[in-house]
C-alpha cells in the first residue's frame, strides 16, 4: 500500500484462525471505542483513527534524501513507515511496513522477531533509487501497547526519526491539475504533503486468517503523484491484485509507459490471495493518469 501511502503527514497482520478464536479474538472493534493512549505512549506520537476500526501511526523517513531518475523523492511519495492497529476484543493486532536502508534490515528484523512479531515480506518497491531502499512488512497480535513498544524498539536500531513531529501546517499545493487526474481515475485524491495520494479499495472483503483487513490497514490500491514541473509527475504506489489480474495489469501499465518495479505478497494467510504490484514513471501527469486508469479497469475495485 504503498503502501506505500505515508500515514504522516497522512501516507498488513496474520494469525492462524483457530488460534485467534482460542484467544478470544472477535471482529475488529471501532477505533473510536478503544483507548489507544498506550500505543501512543509506547511509540511516542499520535496516530489517526481510520475507517474500519484501524488506528494508524505513520513515521516518515524524513532523514533520507533519496533520488530516482533525477527526482528527489518526497517522503509521502514512497518513504513512509506505518503501523496499522486493530483492537480484537481484549487484545489486538498490528500490521505494517518499515522503510529501511539495507544495513538496517537485519538489526530491525532481529528486534521484531525477538518481540514475537512475524516478518511477512522483505523486498524493494523501487528500482535504481540512491540510496537503495528496502521495505519490511510485518504482522503481530497481542497487547497493542506491547506491540507498539516492540516496533519502537526495532526502529531504534535504524536511523528512523522517532521524535514526535511538530503539528503540520497547511500542506504545499500540488502543482498539477488534480481535478483532471481525479476525473480520469474516478477517485478522490488527498493532498499528502504536496503529493496527490489515492487509496482505492478492492470490491471484495479482504481477510487474513479469517479476520477482516480494512483498506486503511494497507489493502487499498495506492497511487501517488509527485509534481516534477511543467505538468509532469513522478508516480509510484502499488496495485492490489488477485492472480488472474496480475499479467493483464502488468501488460497494460507497460504499454502505457509505466514501469513495473516489483511484484510480491505482503501477507501470509490472506483470502483472496493478493499480489502487490509496484510501479514507477515520471512523465506528463494526465498521460500517466490515463495509463493508470487503464490498469484499474482490469481490477475488481469498488466503484
Amino acid at each position: 500500500m504503498i503502501s506505500s501511502v505515508v500515514n504522516e503527514p497522512l501516507q498488513r497482520v496474520s494469525a492462524v484462525a483457530c488460534v485467534a478464536i482460542a484467544l478470544g479474538f472477535s471482529a475488529p472493534a471501532s477505533a473510536a471505542g478503544y483507548d489507544w493512549s498506550g500505543v501512543e505512549k509506547a511509540i511516542g506520537r499520535k496516530g489517526t483513527e481510520m475507517p474500519g476500526g484501524v488506528y494508524r501511526v505513520g513515521i516518515a523517513r524524513s532523514d533520507l534524501k533519496v533520488t530516482l531518475d533525477g527526482v528527489q523523492i518526497k517522503p509521502p511519495l514512497a518513504l513512509g513507515s506505518y503501523m496499522a492497529f486493530q483492537s480484537m476484543g481484549k487484545s489486538g493486532m498490528v500490521m505494517g511496513d518499515l522503510v529501511l536502508l539495507q544495513e538496517e534490515v537485519n538489526p530491525v528484523m532481529k528486534k521484531l522477531v525477538e518481540g514475537g512479531i512475524q516478518i511477512t515480506a522483505v523486498h524493494n518497491h523501487l528500482l535504481r533509487s540512491d540510496p537503495f531502499i528496502m521495505y519490511m512488512h510485518y504482522e503481530g497480535r497481542g497487547d497493542p501497547a506491547e506491540l507498539a513498544a516492540t516496533i519502537r524498539g526495532a526502529l531504534e536500531e535504524s536511523k528512523t526519526p522517532l521524535e514526535a513531529s511538530a503539528p503540520a501546517g497547511s500542506p504545499p499545493p500540488v502543482d498539477l491539475d488534480t481535478a483532471a487526474i481525479e476525473k480520469t481515475l474516478g477517485a478522490k485524491g488527498n493532498n499528502n504533503g504536496g503529493v496527490l495520494a489515492f487509496s482505492i479499495p478492492r470490491a471484495e472483503t479482504i481477510k487474513d486468517a479469517g479476520m477482516t483487513v480494512p483498506p486503511a490497514a494497507g489493502m487499498g490500491i495506492a497511487i501517488n503523484f509527485q509534481p516534477t514541473g511543467e505538468g509532469k509527475a513522478a508516480i509510484t504506489g502499488d496495485f492490489v491484485l488477485i492472480a488472474k489480474e496480475v499479467n493483464p495489469v502488468l501488460k497494460t501499465l507497460r504499454e502505457n509507459g509505466i514501469e513495473v518495479t516489483a511484484l510480491h505478497s505482503h501477507m501470509l494467510n490472506d483470502q483472496p490471495r493478493l499480489y502487490f504490484m509496484h510501479f514507477w514513471a515520471n512523465d506528463d501527469a494526465q498521460k500517466l493518469a490515463s495509463g493508470l486508469k487503464a490498469g484499474l479497469d482490469k481490477v475488481n475495485r469498488k466503484k
